[in-house]
């Protein structure tokens, strides 16, 4: 292991253990139904309700929040750092390091 290759932790993931999806998808069903039979009044708009469908439509954005989207590496953080360093050298003094 060098020093380019920080390890990051495990990230925290909750599962349920008391939960039946099953039921659960059962009661979402049943709701709908009543309500375009009209035994139960409309739902009022609700953002949550679609929250993340665009991203549910799509492969590659699945894709990147499952990964956890574009992260910097450190390598990339390190060498900007030192072209900054570099930079400001140049700016304050007007000389080249090279």
């Amino acid at each position: 292991m060098g020093m380019f290759n920080i390890r990051e932790p495990r990230r925290f993931e909750h599962k349920y253990i008391y939960v039946d999806e099953r039921k659960e998808k059962l009661a979402k069903i049943e709701e709908k139904a009543r309500r375009e039979l009209g035994m139960l009044p409309e739902e009022t708009f609700n953002p949550e309700n679609i929250r993340g469908k665009f991203v549910e439509g799509t492969t590659h954005l699945k894709r990147r929040k499952e990964n956890g989207g574009p992260r910097v590496s450190a390598q990339m953080a390190i060498v900007l750092i030192v072209l900054l360093g570099l930079l400001l050298h140049w700016l304050l003094t007007g000389k080249m390091i090279f």
